[in-house]
């Protein structure tokens, strides 16, 4: 058999037992126990017959559970193939070549050891050398981890430089970045670019006093220096060197890579004048939408309240904003359910509602027939849904014992998706008797002992009808009574 030990470790042997011949086999024994972590004594079987422990670690492993067991069968399925070539490689007189094995730990992470295995005698006894490999196996897992981790913070710090650069490449506002300390140009948009007049390549790396005219030299120094002492400085107007006209300049400090730059944003005075124009437009409108006479809403999608003006809070008998912001709309719009559920199912097909009669409750028990436009804006950066709420004029009540009808049949089928049916068959049933028990009376000329005749009910349920419904003069006798 070719053994695989290695020629210096047979030298080293061969040297050691020259000089120390002399040692008893207990002293043998705990010269090998000081130098390893662990020793197997394997017999020829390959099973555990002695084992030693150089490390106190090593009890909370099980380990003194192996005496008794078949060495294989104390470690990891794929671990096995090395257990059988080292029994098979070890030979008198020579150490095998070193094979790292994991042992099936209690603890449930498997227990990594390196082991080296010389046969005591021919056909005898295996003596086995180990050294426990955690400490290095915990290193290498801490070592793992900590380089997945730079290589996340990698991949962050790239994703965020890439967000930087698309949005200072493509923003509209023209900026310079300028070290703070030289004043010298570092990076540039091309919107200024196409401000300064001047290719990107051209201006970095200039004075950015140098970009504008030598009038504004004083002003641009001042705010230089301001920013180096106090951190801050006020916005100024310049003008732009070779007749570019004039920018407002807006300068803030901020530190990166251990240096400290400057933020220049120019913007045009026609620019600034435009947006001061339409802030100044948007908050007209906002008070023009707030001051309206019918109730104005706007919720987000799923129609939580987001703001509300005072003709909204009257409708539903609220005194603040804050009262009704972030609760849902249809907590006060809709007398049923379905009601409010018909009027969002359109809006969210059509994006668009008009003339939808319904109904607004008020926080104390009040309602108000109201009709409600909405519109739906989903796109953008800021979705919302716009309720403007009109409350419509009462219909004036029906003469008692006229021939018009309290409503006709076009109206109540409007309410179809906005009350449930059983409330619609109600209603339509008590219209039903009312009408007539009106008309039995007119023909019996308002005999009413005639009259529960004809509709085939009792005196006393026709005058329970009659109170139900406030028809005639429930005090009033009887003709036919008396008679």
């Amino acid at each position: 058999m070719t053994s695989l030990a290695l020629p210096a470790a047979s030298h080293a042997l061969a040297a050691l037992q020259k000089s120390l011949g002399p040692l008893d086999a207990q002293a043998a024994g705990l010269l090998v126990a000081a130098a390893t972590d662990l020793s197997l004594v394997i017999d020829a079987e390959g099973v555990i017959r002695e084992a030693t422990f150089g490390s106190a670690d090593l009890a909370d492993e099980g380990c003194e559970a192996w005496l008794g067991r078949p060495w294989v069968e104390t470690v990891t399925v794929e671990s096995r193939p090395k257990i059988a070539a080292l029994l098979k490689d070890a030979a008198p007189g020579a150490v095998t070549r070193w094979r790292q094995v994991n042992h099936i730990s209690p603890t449930g992470t498997d227990l990594p050891v390196r082991y080296a295995a010389m046969r005591l005698a021919k056909d005898g006894q295996i003596l086995v050398l180990g050294r426990n490999l955690r400490a290095m196996a915990s290193l290498q897992r801490t070592l793992a981890e900590t380089q997945q981790a730079l290589e996340r913070d990698y991949l962050r710090m790239r994703g965020a430089e890439t967000r930087y650069r698309l949005l200072f490449q493509l923003g509209s506002e023209p900026v310079l970045v300028v070290d703070a300390a030289t004043r010298r140009v570092t990076d540039v948009n091309p919107a200024a670019s196409r401000l300064i007049g001047r290719a990107e390549k051209r201006i970095v790396g200039q004075d950015a006093v140098d970009l504008f005219d030598g009038a504004s030299l004083r002003d641009l120094e001042s705010l230089f220096a301001g920013l180096r002492v106090t951190g801050q400085a006020a916005d100024l107007d310049a003008a732009l060197s070779q007749g570019r006209g004039s920018v407002r300049v807006a300068a803030s400090l901020f530190r990166q890579e251990n240096a400290t730059s400057v933020l220049l944003r120019l913007a045009a005075p026609d620019t600034v004048a435009l947006e001061a124009g339409a802030a100044r437009a948007g908050i007209g409108a906002l008070d023009v939408l707030r001051n309206l006479p019918e109730g104005f809403v706007v919720t987000d999608p799923a129609r939580r309240v987001l703001s509300a003006n005072p003709a909204f809070l009257d409708l539903v008998q609220l005194a603040t904003e804050e009262q009704v912001r972030g609760q849902p709309l249809e907590t006060w719009l809709g007398r049923e359910e379905s009601e409010a559920s018909a009027l969002f199912a359109t809006l969210a097909q059509h994006g668009l509602v008009r003339h939808f009669p319904t109904h607004i409750r008020g926080a104390y028990g009040g309602v108000e027939d109201v009709e409600v436009a909405a519109v739906s804006v989903i796109g953008g950066s800021h979705p919302c849904l716009g309720f403007t709420l009109r409350a419509t004029p009462r219909r004036a009540a029906p003469v008692s014992g006229g021939r018009e009808l309290p409503r006709s049949v076009e109206q109540m089928t409007e309410l179809v998706g906005r009350v449930s049916m059983k409330n619609l068959v109600r209603e339509s049933t008590d219209l039903i008797e009312r009408l007539c028990i009106e008309a039995a009376l007119r023909i019996t000329r308002d005999n009413r002992a005639s009259a529960a005749e004809m509709l085939g009910l009792s005196r006393q349920g026709l005058y329970a009808k009659m109170h139900r419904y406030g028809i005639g003069d429930l005090d009033g006798r009887d003709v036919a009574d008396d008679a």
